[in-house]
């Protein structure tokens, strides 16, 4: 099977952590509590942090929340991004106070002079910038332009914020052109791509609850990292904080792009099972979380497929009549009695993971 070619992207820094060039994919995510509440904020972080999460957004509508982030981030471990809207001196005011990155939008953040205002703050406090155009707050020039939002437009209207920030002598900057719409969002991404050579954070914006937002952003984010465009990702959702985490992973997983954590390979489960599978799975799933390296799980009902798999998988079981059998490292190794699956799968992936 053919790797996938990633687009060739500067390379940036937000905070420690490297986004384009040959650095990994990055995951990140967003908290939802009041910024300017520490506590509660750092304990979102902290949770998205022990998922995987390379990258935090928080949101800083007023001047409380951006001073907060000069004690959030002592309290963290990975790099925070400041959500900036309309007024651009919460901007400076973030980047003076600890925020790596800075998320401005076009539409709605003002005039040039004000921006090269916030240029000037990121350059001083060694912040990066993101342009996060999205379909739902463009500019009004161009929706006039334009007749209604579309892909030309959200181009249209990054390329003219990236050459703003090139001729401030600006260039630690990701884009980002998000839509609700996931043709467009993919539309948009693929002319983006081809026009300039910045990296680019993916995500459809706006997509859903668990369910829903999970199949849009694994659509969208995903046609587009198998054309190779992507070099940092975020998966929105109306769900629990962890839950974009997982799905982001889940999602580089399927396309062996990068893994971390367990890969749980399971069958859909028909009469021929010999335990209950999708409870183990769902369980396994529960307790799992917290595993950070890199490993296959076969969780399989019956001896049809069920060898087959745990073959090719770190551990793995295949159900029987009486008894499973559990496999490691693609060997049959012992049996187990159902109410045994769980803890024995458990105990072998955690000794792995150590």
């Amino acid at each position: 099977m053919e790797k996938i070619m990633r687009r060739k992207s500067r390379k940036i820094m937000v905070g420690k952590v490297a986004v384009g060039g040959d650095a990994p994919i990055t995951v990140q995510s967003m908290t939802n509590s009041l910024t300017s509440d520490v506590k509660a904020t750092v304990e979102q972080i902290k949770r998205q942090e022990a998922v995987g999460c390379d990258i935090t957004r928080c949101s800083c509508p007023d001047e409380e929340s951006a001073k907060a982030l000069k004690e959030i981030v002592k309290q963290v471990n990975i790099p925070v991004v400041a959500d900036i809207h309309f007024d651009y001196r919460l901007g400076i005011l973030a980047a003076e106070n600890g925020a790596a990155c800075l998320r401005i939008n076009p539409g709605n953040i003002g005039s040039e002079d004000r921006v090269r205002e916030v240029i000037k703050a990121a350059k001083n406090n060694g912040c990066s910038m993101r342009i996060g155009v999205n379909g739902g707050s463009l500019d009004k020039r161009l929706l006039e332009k334009y007749g209604e939002p579309c892909a030309e437009a959200m181009v249209e209207s990054a390329l003219e914020q990236a050459k703003m920030l090139e001729d401030n002598d600006f260039r630690e900057f990701k884009i980002s052109v998000k839509s609700s719409n996931t043709q467009m969002t993919i539309e948009a991404y693929k002319k983006l791509a081809a026009k300039c050579d910045y990296p680019l954070h993916l995500g459809v914006t706006e997509a859903g609850g668990l369910r829903a937002g999970t199949v849009k952003s694994a659509l969208g984010i995903g046609s587009l990292l198998m054309q190779g465009i992507g070099d940092t990702l975020r998966v929105s959702l109306t769900a629990d904080i962890e839950e974009e985490v997982k799905v982001g992973y889940e999602i580089l997983k399927a396309l062996d792009l990068r893994h971390r954590g367990v890969r749980i390979i399971s069958c859909p489960t028909c009469a021929r099972r010999g335990y209950d599978v999708q409870k183990t799975v769902e369980e396994l799933e529960k307790r799992l979380t917290h595993i950070s390296k890199p490993m296959t799980l076969a969780v399989m009902g019956c001896v049809v497929n069920g060898p087959g798999e745990a073959a090719h998988a770190d551990f793995g079981v295949c159900g029987g009549k009486e008894d499973n059998m559990l496999y490691i490292a693609g060997k049959p190794a012992y049996k187990v009695k159902n109410e045994q699956i769980i803890d024995e799968l458990v105990k072998l992936v955690e000794a792995k993971n150590a």
